[in-house]
């Protein structure tokens, strides 16, 4: 039986994309660049600010990114005061949270985000001291896919990765809860595809959050 599940944030616990186009529309515009559509958005992220930010500008044009100090400062300040723009926890999160709380399961999240908007966002959604666990960007510790985050939430918790189940929406994700030796899920109501999650090689893919359940007792 898994004793832990470790989850995204952005694309698996919350729908975030709209705070994030919010803010990195604002970053650019003063370079005559974006906006970008909701779609571009799901692609740009998911491996921290500095690489959304880079991303963009090379989709604006500026692939010598002459500009990404100051779009990356002008992000990083926009994102501190709106992080929270129309987040919202996706449908049925709440309620596979209450149901692994009540089967005695720790529950963390692991984010590219950084630390304090992750703590923010998920201590506005959901409560503080709700989550055992809350891990975001950190100066000096590496980004997913990077294992570590999840290896320091084993070695906290105490527990072996056949215990712990990984839930994420991209390859990055995927590639992350692998090198940790973690069972990975594939959630498919966030950023991105099937096909993505598959060639990850997802040792499972779900379509609603309360279909995890079934992969807790094995």
């Amino acid at each position: 039986m898994k004793k832990a599940v470790v989850f995204d944030l952005d694309g698996t616990l919350s729908d975030s994309i709209a705070s994030i186009k919010y803010c990195g529309d604002r970053a650019v515009e003063p370079f005559g660049y974006g906006p970008f559509s909701v779609e571009q958005y799901k692609y740009f992220v998911g491996d921290g600010a500095a690489n959304l930010v880079k991303r963009m500008l090379a989709a604006a044009g500026d692939t010598a990114l002459v500009h990404f100090d100051e779009a990356f400062s002008l992000y990083k300040k926009y994102f501190a005061v709106d992080c929270m723009y129309q987040v919202k926890p996706y449908d049925g999160i709440r309620e596979l949270l209450e149901g692994l709380k009540a089967a005695g399961l720790k529950i963390c999240v692991l984010s590219n985000k950084p630390h304090d908007q992750t703590i923010d966002v998920i201590e506005t959604l959901f409560g503080k001291g709700y989550f055992d666990i809350i891990l975001g960007q950190r100066e000096g510790s590496p980004i997913k896919p990077d294992p570590h985050g999840v290896f320091e939430i084993m070695d906290r918790l105490g527990v072996t990765p056949e215990e712990v189940l990984y839930l994420g929406d991209t390859a990055t994700d995927m590639k992350t809860g692998k090198s940790a030796g973690a069972f990975t899920v594939g959630a498919l109501w966030g950023f991105r595809q099937r096909e993505e999650l598959e060639e990850a090689a997802a040792d499972a893919i779900i379509s609603h959050p309360l279909e995890l359940m079934e992969y807790i007792l094995k």
